[in-house]
């Protein structure tokens, strides 16, 4: 039997899809997040986020203010269809979702470049988002709304495979451990940029969700059982 770590502790569904294949899954938590409490600039209605984390972290505070301004008042931008998903669940008006922070840095200083917007952010964030605003002269407050710290961990087993969701994922991961010749599934380019630092045996998913990595380990393992 193959078997995989993941990076990330999966959902029932979502460990079915592998153990359903005969894929075996030994997985933990790379990433530990914390969240930040802060408030809200109140002549500000566009938000930004680049994560879930992010959009959690506005959710949060969102909730906390006493300044009860309603979901309505609020414009999104987001990274990630699961993001997206995540703000609307919650009734949030998502006015766009891109594949990456590049794509959406490009997107608002194309169609809201008069607009000013708060950019909900972690500690490790990339440089992309924060770069295009402001070479676009995009008005924008950056706010730390959490903040992500590695969880040391350390592997002796041998993997036929390896799934990372973020390149802090893999940093973390390679901190205690040295990432073998064996596949490396990754959730987006992103990711996979930081993956080819450690590994040329890169897989990256079509579409940037954890069920769509995991269909390419399933595809990736009947091509060469």
């Amino acid at each position: 039997m193959k078997t995989v770590l993941s990076t990330k502790i999966l959902t029932l569904p979502q460990k079915e899809l592998l153990l359903n294949a005969g894929i075996g899954l030994v997985e933990y938590n790379a990433l530990e997040i914390d969240f930040i409490n802060f408030e809200l600039p109140k002549d500000f209605n566009h938000i930004i986020v680049t994560s879930k984390n992010g959009a959690k972290a506005f959710l949060n505070v969102f909730k906390a203010t006493k300044e009860k301004r309603t979901k309505e008042g609020y414009r999104l931008y987001c990274v990630g269809e699961k993001t997206r998903t995540f703000l609307q669940e919650f009734g949030f008006k998502v006015i766009q979702s891109s594949l990456n922070s590049s794509e959406l840095g490009m997107y608002i200083s194309n169609n809201h470049k008069t607009d000013k917007f708060i950019f909900i952010s972690g500690n490790l964030r990339r440089e992309e988002l924060p770069l295009q605003l402001s070479k676009n002269n995009v008005r924008y407050e950056e706010i730390e709304g959490y903040r992500t710290t590695f969880r040391k961990k350390k592997f002796s087993g041998f993997f036929d495979g390896f799934l990372f969701f973020s390149p802090s994922g893999i940093r973390s991961f390679a901190n205690e451990n040295t990432i073998p010749k064996s596949p490396i599934f990754c959730i987006g380019e992103t990711t996979a940029s930081e993956a080819k630092k450690y590994s040329p045996y890169i897989v990256v998913a079509h579409r940037p969700t954890v069920e769509n990595v995991l269909v390419h380990v399933v595809k990736h393992f009947k091509e060469h059982a």
